[in-house]
Formats: C-alpha cells, sequence, structure tokens
C-alpha cells in the first residue's frame, strides 16, 4: 500500500504510464523499511507531471529503479504505483 503525496492531487483517477527518476530508501516512524519514488508522467493530458508516491515496502534496488518505466494507478484521489517489465 502507498501513500499519497500532497503534489499528488493534480494527477487524476485511472492509469498512468510513467518512468521513474529518482528512488530513495527510508523508514517509517516505527523502523519500517519505506521507499519514495518520485516518477514523471510519459503520456496524456498530466505528461511532465512529477509524481512522488512513497511505498510500504521496496520495490526493488535505488539505482536499478531509475529509468524503469512505471504504471501509476490513481484510485479515489490515492496513487499506487507498479513497476513494468
Amino acid at each position: 500500500m502507498s501513500e499519497p503525496d500532497p503534489s499528488d492531487a493534480a494527477l487524476p483517477d485511472g492509469s498512468h504510464d510513467a518512468l521513474v527518476i529518482d528512488v530513495h530508501d527510508g523508514t517509517d516512524d516505527l523502523g519500517r523499511p519505506t521507499q519514495r519514488l518520485d516518477l514523471t508522467v510519459v503520456a496524456g493530458a498530466s505528461k511532465g507531471l512529477v509524481v512522488t508516491v512513497v511505498t510500504g515496502e521496496p520495490l526493488g534496488d535505488e539505482i536499478a529503479l531509475i529509468g524503469m518505466p512505471a504504471t501509476i494507478t490513481v484510485r479515489d484521489g490515492e496513487p499506487s504505483v507498479v513497476i513494468d517489465d
């Protein structure tokens, strides 16, 4: 499950093709691993928008994820991300 960043409000509900542009591993207040991904939308009306998604579990190696294609799905204003193969 991911937590929305307030800056994500401009991204409408639906699926959006994206590219990972930055990744930071971290921990939450309870010491559990998290990963913050900065992604840019690569198509559609929101093309060029940079979206930050914080995941509850790392999706992969910080360095290996940079440049990977991804799909951002926004449902009821809450974004989640899947790294595309």
